[in-house]
C-alpha cells in the first residue's frame, strides 16, 4: 500500500532503453521489469523507491534544471569504480558537503545522479 502525500514513483528518459537497465542492474543490482518497448520499471526492493524508464532522446540533467536523484552508498570508492566500469562518465568528482562525501555521475543516456555516503 502506497503512503498517503510521500513520493512513491519517479520517471527518468532513457534514449536506450537495453543501456538503461544494464548499466543499473550492473552497478545497484536494479531488476527490470518491461511494458512493452518504450517503458520499462525497477521497485523499490533494490532501488528504494518504485520507478521506471521511458524512451526519450531527452536526458535529465541539473544544468537544464532536473531534480537530481542522490543514491546512497555505504562504499562510495566501490560504487565509483563500478559506475565507470559500466560506462558511467563521473562528472563532479568526489567532494565533501555537510554530512559526508558525494560525486554527481551521468548513466550512459546522458542522465545525471548522484551518489553519496557519511565517509
Amino acid at each position: 500500500m502506497s503512503a498517503d502525500k510521500k513520493i512513491n514513483y519517479l520517471e527518468f528518459p532513457s534514449r536506450d532503453l537495453r543501456k538503461s537497465k544494464s548499466f543499473f542492474t550492473t552497478v545497484f543490482n536494479w531488476q527490470f521489469e518491461d511494458y512493452g518497448p518504450e517503458y520499462c520499471a525497477f521497485s523499490s526492493e533494490e532501488a528504494g523507491i518504485n520507478g521506471g524508464f521511458y524512451l526519450s532522446e531527452l536526458s535529465s540533467t541539473t544544468k537544464n534544471g532536473s531534480v537530481l536523484a542522490v543514491i546512497y552508498s555505504s562504499d562510495i570508492n566501490h560504487t565509483e569504480q563500478k559506475i565507470k566500469q559500466a560506462g558511467g562518465l563521473i562528472i563532479k568528482p568526489v567532494f565533501s558537503f555537510p554530512g559526508g562525501v558525494r560525486f554527481h555521475f551521468a548513466d550512459p543516456n546522458g542522465n545525471e545522479y548522484a551518489v553519496w555516503s557519511e565517509q
